[in-house]
């Protein structure tokens, strides 16, 4: 959604390494934001996007479209959901928002054509409800992750940092430690999930949390206990003033 940093750049440099062509998608896409979300005052710099594009030299075209364009009947009546999975985590308290993302990427498959697609991790329950979405509508796409990118403190790059007092960017880097406990904890044979949620709430307190969450990663589904060979999404989200940050670690349960 535009006002790029150093993690889509890293989106860009693995496309230019998996395809010959490198199309970026710069899109504020107004259905996948309630109606009390910052839709209005996103930061939409399309002029230092492409200035900082142009530096990196990777990319072909800057997809940039209108909202016209993607929506050209107005009030939009036809979407693409995915049912279940779009309810949990980020979810649970932002009603329509999936349901706005897989309806406007599979706009953007279905007008682009692209071979490959790449998203970051960071945004590991969108990844997996669009590769989801991907397979059942079939669409001839590989999708691919990127690990989340982070400043020297383990912050997950965001465009919604800008909004942080400095506080709160002193703190927000509790988020990326919690995940990391938990990671931890399931890697030295913690399974319970009860627990693993507790750890969460104890590394998060007293921030502001609206969800520290375990689920395993095929269908975003809570359990009670992490089965070996399966893969568990350690996921939290943290309001700090204006801004709600998100963090998570996928884990290989073993």
């Amino acid at each position: 959604m535009g006002a790029l940093h150093a993690g889509h750049l890293q989106l860009v440099e693995q496309a230019a390494r998996t395809a010959d062509r490198v199309v970026v998608s710069v899109f504020v896409n107004p259905t996948q934001f309630g109606p009390n979300e910052d839709f209005e005052r996103y930061p939409r710099m399309l002029g230092e996007d492409t200035g900082a594009l142009e530096g990196q030299g990777l990319a072909s075209v800057v997809f940039a479209p209108t909202v016209e364009a993607m929506y050209p009947l107005g009030s939009n009546r036809t979407w693409v959901e995915v049912e279940g999975m779009d309810r949990t985590l980020c979810g649970a308290t932002r009603e329509g928002h999936f349901r706005g993302v897989t309806t406007i990427v599979a706009r953007l498959f279905t007008t682009v054509l692209p071979d490959v697609a790449v998203f970051g991790l960071k945004d590991a329950q969108q990844f997996f409800i669009l590769s989801r979405m991907t397979k059942e509508m079939g669409f001839p796409v590989e999708m691919v992750g990127v690990p989340t990118v982070r400043e020297h403190d383990g912050l997950a790059m965001s465009s919604r940092n800008r909004y942080l007092t400095e506080e709160e960017r002193a703190d927000a880097p509790r988020l990326f430690r919690a995940v990391s406990t938990a990671q931890k904890a399931i890697l030295a044979g913690e399974r319970s999930v009860d627990v693993l949620e507790a750890i969460l709430r104890d590394e998060l307190e007293p921030a502001r949390t609206d969800y520290a969450s375990v689920v395993e990663t095929e269908g975003l589904t809570r359990t009670h206990t992490l089965e070996s060979g399966t893969t568990a999404l350690v996921a939290v989200a943290v309001h700090y003033g204006k801004a709600r940050l998100i963090d998570n670690a996928i884990v290989d349960v073993p």
